[in-house]
């Protein structure tokens, strides 16, 4: 079984519950899940977990984790009181499908159902106590106030204002990248992975990949179609925010993304193994069209 399927069955498992009460709330989180997507995050902590030399089975609840964070983030990512965006990965959002009221609940639940998964009896069975705990630390931080909400806070704040370079680079390093650096360093954590020069490089790659990403996220947000994208495009320009794109245009916006890129690459000589697909992966996110 390849990697993505794993984290697609596990996936499927965690969520497959329908309480005859409340079975709207679940519907919900299928939902938004299964809506398909990329699966960066998990796929990155299997990766790493596999880079440090350890069988990626211990990982694959991190795996889901992350991405049950990430999956939440964009629920309420849509909602109207957040970017109000009414598409998402070719489907009406969340909100959209099933109110706004559910939507907000079955992001609190994802983002709950996450630790409970880290640190779930089956989780320690096949991870050791202070791993399962050293990975919840770790993805608590940064998702939370000093990480991915953190970022979302500066977004809104900047909204019909002029942001410099500095500001919009820290957003994206705490709103998209955070969450990254999460998936990396859980996968190593949960390998054992205690060299330090190892998780840093770890970190540092998460970091030129996440800001990458971003970068030509928001040249897509202004070149492609809402076809292509799955999402509404034009949504940082209708919401009067300030982009490295408006700052820079995007042929400098595309050459500093390149850079990061090779920057990310090149942390990856800290570890020993083979690590072709990582290489290939930061190379595929630059060069996407969707």
């Amino acid at each position: 079984m390849d990697f993505q399927q794993m984290i697609e069955t596990a996936l499927k498992n965690y969520l497959d519950k329908k309480p005859e009460l409340y079975g709207v709330l679940w519907d919900s989180m299928r939902y938004s899940v299964g809506a398909g997507g990329k699966r960066v995050r998990p796929m990155l902590t299997l990766e790493f977990c596999k880079l440090c030399g350890a069988d990626v089975e211990v990982a694959v609840p991190f795996a889901c984790a992350v991405e049950m964070i990430h999956t939440y983030s964009l629920i309420h990512d849509d909602l109207p009181c957040m970017d109000d965006d009414d598409m998402r990965r070719g489907k009406p959002s969340n909100h959209i499908e099933f109110g706004e009221d559910t939507a907000l609940l079955a992001g609190d639940a994802l983002q709950s159902l996450a630790f409970e998964i880290m640190l779930s009896p089956d989780t320690l069975a096949v991870c050791p106590a202070d791993r399962a705990a050293k990975c919840a630390f770790t993805l608590a931080n940064l998702c939370g106030a000093s990480g991915m909400v953190g970022g979302q806070v500066i977004d809104l704040q900047y909204e019909d204002k002029n942001a410099d370079e500095h500001i919009i680079t820290q957003m994206h390093l705490l709103k998209t990248g955070a969450l990254i650096k999460s998936a990396c360093l859980m996968g190593c954590i949960a390998a054992g992975e205690l060299d330090e020069k190892k998780l840093s490089a770890a970190s540092e790659y998460a970091d030129c990949i996440g800001l990458a990403f971003q970068l030509v996220d928001d040249v897509l947000d202004v070149t492609s179609t809402s076809e292509e994208l799955g999402k509404p495009v034009n949504s940082d320009t209708d919401n009067n925010k300030s982009t490295l794109v408006s700052l820079f245009g995007i042929e400098e916006c595309m050459a500093r993304a390149q850079a990061l890129t090779d920057k990310a690459i090149s942390a990856l000589s800290a570890f020993d193994g083979d690590t072709t697909f990582l290489r290939e992966f930061a190379l595929k996110l630059v060069k996407r069209s969707n």
